[in-house]
């Protein structure tokens, strides 16, 4: 399931200026999400997340235990996937504490933290 503000373009200040105007999901999140949905828990959490981030244009960042970092959920994808204009977008794909469901997030002010490991990641990436 995708999170409204995902859905509604709301991102935070660090993942650039959002289209408010336009609430439409962008083609690439709409193919990602629908990659994930069938996701029943017995295949491998990132490997899944690789591909569906790769089918959709994106690319698949890292991985950590979700632990002291979200409720409900068991792990946290950090993905960079396209949006509007020649920008990429960071979003979390997340494992639900049973291990059964991937959703789709936008980081919140609890998470922004991982929108700038991810950031710095990709500068270091970049360089080689």
């Amino acid at each position: 399931m995708i999170a409204p503000e995902l859905a509604s373009g709301a991102q935070s200040p660090t993942l650039g200026a959002a289209d408010h105007a336009d609430p439409l999901l962008p083609i690439e999140l709409l193919e990602l999400e629908l990659s994930l949905d069938g996701y029943d828990g017995k295949s491998d959490f990132c490997e899944t997340v690789r591909v569906a981030s790769a089918k959709a244009g994106g690319e698949f960042l890292f991985d950590l235990p979700a632990e002291g970092l979200m409720d409900d959920c068991k792990r946290i994808a950090v993905l960079r996937i396209p949006s509007p204009g020649e920008q990429m977008r960071v979003v979390l794909a997340v494992l639900d504490h049973s291990g059964t469901e991937i959703r789709m997030e936008a980081p919140d002010p609890a998470t922004a933290h991982l929108v700038r490991f991810a950031e710095a990641f990709v500068k270091v990436l970049e360089r080689f």
